[in-house]
């Protein structure tokens, strides 16, 4: 019985469970799917298997006590979910962090960002059979997360930085292993590139699989690497710059077709410009005092004034927003999280309907849908 993706949900059809305790199903995910013999009919995404009440936990700790809480949403890229809740609490505050804190900030949040690629594209190839470029992506990111651990004693769940600035400044081995780790970052890029971009499977694969249109990507509100691969050159460091991002010379690179292989080659040459932009500010830091201050003048017990905001970063997997009610007190009145996994989610089931299941998979994969931001 053949099926389109307009073909009316008809006739005799098989439903399956994949996830959420599956090999392939990226976290705690299940998608209850009909299908026609290998072909999906209907996909129904069920969230909520690592759902932890995070936004409720916030409003019951007080400002500092929520930073290690945001570790636990994108948990590849922890680092950059602490700047983006961070950042919101200081434009409640109304303060401006030191030139040093926001230059160490950009430093550690685009390593995150190549680790996140590192494991995304990693997984992309072991979910569809290409095990090798893995191993080389995986040692990469073990080396970033040396430097992460010698900051702050953590590899995973960082707790980094301080609200007003960074509790310490880059530790020694930054200085001493990035020169050479930049290069066996793009020397592991490199060879994945090799293996996998012009491979004839890896194009079958991924070439023309579940593809989107920029229009449909941006009504159902797709940021970040998913955004662009569809050619929507939007990126929240250049169109709405912070922290020095509008002095970094460095390039969006965008997709044209917004499938798989776009999806998977977006972040592949990111990782290059995450390097530049380290580069770059890392060459400023060196020109500030080594006695430059690291936090701003916060005080121990944070009561911002009554009021609301919304702050967001460009984060690995797209716009990372959180919106904060303050009530005058030490503990957020409300809190909002806008994760990009959940506004990538939601088209989930139409990318796939007409596909293949292994195609499923490869859609999942793509998206870098982490269930911890997900579910929140």
């Amino acid at each position: 019985m053949a099926n389109n993706n307009n073909a009316p949900i008809t006739g005799d059809y098989v439903t399956i469970n994949i996830g959420p305790s599956h090999p392939a199903m990226h976290g705690t995910l299940r998608v209850v799917c009909k299908t026609d013999g290998e072909t999906i009919v209907e996909a129904i995404p069920e969230i909520g298997y690592l759902h932890r009440g995070v936004e409720k936990l916030g409003e019951n700790l007080t400002y500092h006590q929520f930073i290690p809480i945001t570790d636990r949403l994108n948990y590849c890229s922890a680092i950059a979910n602490n700047v983006a809740y961070e950042k919101a609490v200081e434009k409640l505050l109304g303060i401006e962090i030191p030139d040093k804190a926001k230059l160490i900030r950009v430093i550690m949040k685009e390593l995150a960002r190549i680790a996140d690629h590192q494991v995304c594209v990693g997984i992309l190839g072991v979910d569809l059979g290409a095990f090798t470029p893995f191993f080389y992506l995986i040692i990469q990111r073990e080396e970033i997360y040396d430097i992460f651990e010698w900051y702050n004693g953590a590899r995973l769940t960082n707790t980094f930085g301080r609200i007003g600035g960074v509790n310490a400044d880059l530790p020694e081995i930054f200085h001493t292993k990035w020169p050479k780790l930049k290069d066996t970052i793009r020397k592991a890029n490199d060879e994945t590139d090799k293996l996998l971009t012009h491979n004839r499977i890896w194009m079958d694969r991924t070439i023309g699989v579940n593809p989107f249109s920029p229009e449909d990507a941006l009504e159902y509100g797709f940021t970040g690497p998913c955004l662009r691969a569809t050619g929507v050159k939007r990126d929240l460091r250049k169109d709405e710059p912070y922290y020095f991002y509008d002095k970094f010379d460095f390039e969006v690179p965008v997709g044209k077709h917004g499938d798989v292989f776009d999806r998977y080659y977006v972040r592949l040459m990111e990782m290059e410009q995450s390097i530049r932009i380290i580069d770059q500010a890392y060459a400023m830091y060196k020109e500030l005092p080594p006695d430059a201050p690291l936090m701003a003048k916060v005080p121990k017990i944070i009561k911002p004034p009554e009021g609301e905001i919304y702050s967001a970063i460009e984060s690995p997997n797209g716009e990372l927003g959180f919106f904060i009610k303050s009530d005058g007190t030490d503990k957020p009145y409300r809190i909002k999280i806008r994760p990009p996994c959940y506004m990538v989610y939601q088209a989930f089931p139409e990318l796939v309907k007409g596909e293949m299941i292994a195609d499923t998979i490869a859609c999942l994969s793509s998206l870098n849908i982490i269930a911890g931001e997900l579910d929140r």
